[in-house]
């Protein structure tokens, strides 16, 4: 692991994720920007002296040479280091998993998908939310058929965290998600709004021809947006909306899909991951539940509980794991991934989520909030 070391929240969900379903061992890392702090941090989570490294460089030295050197690194750091660690780890013939989004540019965006194509190597990107087995079933759902042609997408992300200036109060994850040259272009669209992009075409199966954006910044003095409304015209002919908001009062992690076909729609809440709520035309809203025996095969490999035993946050995020690793085993033995491997979020998906960013920033800044193509989807 780079990053993720004492008080960084992403790692612990990292480590979490990664230990869960036993596919893998935490052995070597470089926790910290303080070089003294990460190998504190090593110590205590009984990584070897001479595993613990001062960098990702020197972790990339000294891993390299060694009959038992890392098969994998998660890169758990603010988004403008994603690309020179993920470009050093792959050259050196070593699989990744990146937090999103994957870079903060789309030169580099493009540059790292192409690397991992060429070297042969694994790039896996953690959108978390399409590791919940209900939305592996509203994904085949729609696949099925069962809602019919998909005619509307809306999709929102809000949250409240950053309703006041508190990247001024000493918040240090606030304040690297404010600055334009750590974050990247997009304050709430490239945190959350990637998320929620991610999610809509991950379930629809849609890509989007055009996009058109409207960025706000409510807190005076902040540099990056922190609420974004964006239409979303999809190739398909049909439309969706996205809202991402850093602003939204009393919204702790309010992500909600809403999919509507010709003939029913779907809902889906993180907040209420377990439940999937489907409509037929002229019907009465059915809730269908995780766990039960004739969801697709999908949603019930990612399933590890009866129904009515919650799952949640960390079990969708260790499903990400779990299909990483199936993935990594089967590119080595030259075979399928099966289930666990299906819709895992690659390189290719995270140059999607920063091409993304890169045409909604672009759309407000430079076409006055006018109809603009990402450059892939």
């Amino acid at each position: 692991m780079v990053g993720g070391g004492e008080g960084a929240y992403i790692g612990g969900i990292h480590r979490f994720a990664a230990r869960l379903d036993n596919h893998f061992d935490l052995v070597a890392g470089a926790f910290d920007v303080d070089a003294a702090r990460g190998h504190a941090f090593a110590a205590k989570n009984f990584i070897a002296p001479d595993r613990s490294h001062g960098d990702y460089a020197a972790m990339v030295e000294g891993e390299r040479g060694r009959d038992d050197r890392i098969d994998v690194v998660a890169i758990c750091t603010p988004n403008h280091t994603h690309y020179p660690i993920a470009k050093a780890f792959l050259e050196a013939g070593i699989d990744v998993i990146c937090e999103k989004p994957m870079t903060t540019t789309l030169e580099d965006a493009i540059a790292l998908h192409e690397l991992a194509q060429q070297t042969g190597r694994f790039l896996g990107v953690t959108y978390t939310y399409s590791g919940y087995p209900m939305v592996h079933e509203a994904r085949a759902m729609v696949a099925r058929g069962d809602i019919g042609k998909v005619r509307v997408v809306q999709v929102e992300y809000p949250l409240e965290w950053m309703a006041t200036g508190i990247e001024l109060q000493g918040n240090q994850q606030a304040a690297w998600r404010t600055d334009p040259q750590k974050n990247g272009r997009g304050g709430s669209i490239g945190d959350i709004g990637t998320h929620a992009y991610h999610l809509a075409g991950f379930v629809t199966g849609l890509k989007a021809e055009a996009i058109a954006a409207d960025l706000a910044t409510f807190v005076e003095g902040r540099a990056l947006d922190d609420n974004a409304h964006v239409m979303i015209r999809y190739e398909s002919g049909a439309r969706g909306l996205l809202w991402s908001s850093q602003v939204a009062i009393g919204q702790s992690n309010g992500l909600r899909l809403r999919v509507f076909g010709e003939t029913g729609s779907l809902v889906w809440h993180q907040e209420h991951p377990n439940e999937l709520v489907f409509t037929k035309l002229f019907g009465a809203p059915e809730t269908i539940k995780r766990g039960r025996d004739d969801l697709s095969e999908d949603a019930r490999a990612r399933t590890r509980t009866p129904p009515g035993h919650p799952e949640g946050y960390i079990e969708a995020f260790t499903n990400l794991y779990s299909g990483f690793a199936a993935i990594i085993r089967a590119n080595a033995e030259g075979r399928a991934a099966g289930p666990m491997g299906e819709g895992v979020p690659a390189s290719y998906d995270g140059l999607k989520g920063v091409a993304f960013v890169d045409a909604v920033v672009d759309s407000h800044e430079k076409h006055n909030g006018g109809w603009l193509a990402p450059r892939f989807a």
